[in-house]
């Protein structure tokens, strides 16, 4: 299944310093998704190339949001800290606009606490299967 975002979105990737966030970006930014960033905490201050593209790296979400205008996120962080991903992008984003995207490992790994999560999201979440975002 492929998620589709507007082609004007700008996407942040939370997670993009480790191996499935680079390489689904790279991916990504070959298909002509507008990554404008990444978070992992800890690698602020750092880039990353994607596909010939430098992209920069905050140690925060809301840090993220406010320098690049993203109004997108996918999450590719291991499944201990997918539900602090989960909220912390339900937090920063204006939730009426915001667009979270899971993969389905996280989802199924996590799957005990989404009972709790979910009622009190904002966002509108989107479960990945296939780990592909495209655009429209």
């Amino acid at each position: 299944m492929a998620i589709w975002i507007a082609e004007e979105s700008k996407l942040l990737i939370q997670g993009i310093t480790g191996s499935q966030g680079r390489f689904h970006g790279e991916k990504m930014v070959e298909y002509g998704t507008d990554v404008v960033g990444g978070v992992t905490p800890g690698k602020g201050g750092q880039s990353i190339e994607l596909a010939d593209r430098e992209v920069p790296v905050f140690n925060s979400m809301l840090e993220a949001i406010n320098a690049t205008g993203a109004d997108a996120s996918v999450i590719y962080v291991p499944p201990p800290f997918a539900a602090e991903a989960i909220m912390e992008a339900a937090d920063a984003f204006d939730p009426s606009r915001a667009k979270v995207s899971l993969s389905a490992s996280q989802k199924e790994s996590q799957s005990s606490i989404w009972s709790e999560l979910y009622p009190t999201l904002m966002t509108d979440l989107v479960f990945d299967s296939s780990d592909q975002i495209a655009q429209e």
